[in-house]
């Protein structure tokens, strides 16, 4: 099982069932500065950036690159984003919502003599992005914005907060429930956002998302059968939450007597068994 695969299940399973809280959130970057930019021809761009209030992506043929922002200043005109990791990268960004520059310092330019000598680009808006980069990065654009709703709802919140939060960005018929396709869904853009985070060109990316996409509906799949409660072949936001937000009265009693656990155990050893199976599918 490949690394990327490994890290969009984990990211996954705590998108769907944990709610533990997250870091303190920035500011977020201004309205204008978000959305689709690109470098060079629309028809055929050298580069694409992915903006969001919180987060970038630079996607290009043989690499990618994400910066999540832990802390966020103005400087100068430009707005200053640091995003989390050992060398903390920091981007530079401003704009008026048809033009964007962004400049990428070097690590050891020092905040107050920025930006410096550093090189500056300039992003333009396409009115359409190429149809085989739609098709590769759709996904995983919408992951990235769904990503940053699911942190606010799950961050510090309860589990109903959050199970509501994922069950909005997943909703894609509006019915109010997930299906195994709109599951498989998020579970392709968080393969998506691993490939970008350790980046991947698209060449990779294409790879991973292929065997990603097969492993994500059987995940899906699976993920919906084990908490579809009422057997309607979807999972409500009530479904999410069960047995996640208080714990359940169990009074016992008094009668009987405890039983040995060796079937317990065996079980518990079978089920374990399919689901590492599972996990390293091919």
């Amino acid at each position: 099982m490949t690394p990327f695969r490994k890290r969009a299940l984990a990211m996954a399973a705590a998108l769907l069932l944990a709610c533990a809280p997250m870091a303190a959130r920035a500011q977020g970057l201004a309205e204008p500065l978000r959305g689709a930019w690109f470098l060079g021809d629309c028809a055929d761009p050298q580069a694409m950036l992915l903006v969001t209030p919180r987060a970038a992506a630079r996607l290009q043929p043989d690499s990618s690159r994400l910066f999540r922002f832990r802390a966020m200043r103005m400087l100068e005109g430009w707005s200053l984003g640091t995003a989390g990791g050992p060398m903390a990268p920091r981007l530079l960004l401003r704009g008026d919502g048809s033009r964007l520059e962004t400049a990428e310092p070097d690590p050891k330019l020092r905040d107050d003599r920025l930006p410096g000598d550093t090189a500056v680009e300039s992003w333009q808006r396409c009115a359409a992005p190429p149809a085989a980069l739609a098709a590769l990065h759709g996904e995983g654009a919408a992951f990235l914005a769904a990503l940053e709703h699911l942190e606010a709802g799950c961050g510090g919140g309860t589990a109903e907060s959050c199970a509501a939060a994922i069950l909005a960005q997943g909703d894609v018929s509006g019915d109010r429930l997930l299906s195994s396709a709109e599951i498989a869904r998020l579970l392709r853009g968080a393969a998506w956002l691993a490939a970008v985070q350790e980046g991947a060109g698209q060449e990779a990316m294409l790879a991973t998302l292929g065997l990603g996409g097969l492993t994500g509906l059987a995940a899906a799949r699976l993920l919906v059968e084990s908490l579809d409660y009422d057997g309607d072949g979807r999972i409500s936001a009530a479904e999410l939450a069960q047995d996640r937000t208080t714990f359940a009265t169990a009074p016992g009693t008094a009668e009987g007597r405890p039983l040995r656990m060796d079937g317990v155990a065996e079980g518990a050893g079978m089920l374990r068994g399919l689901m590492e199976s599972l996990a390293n599918w091919r």
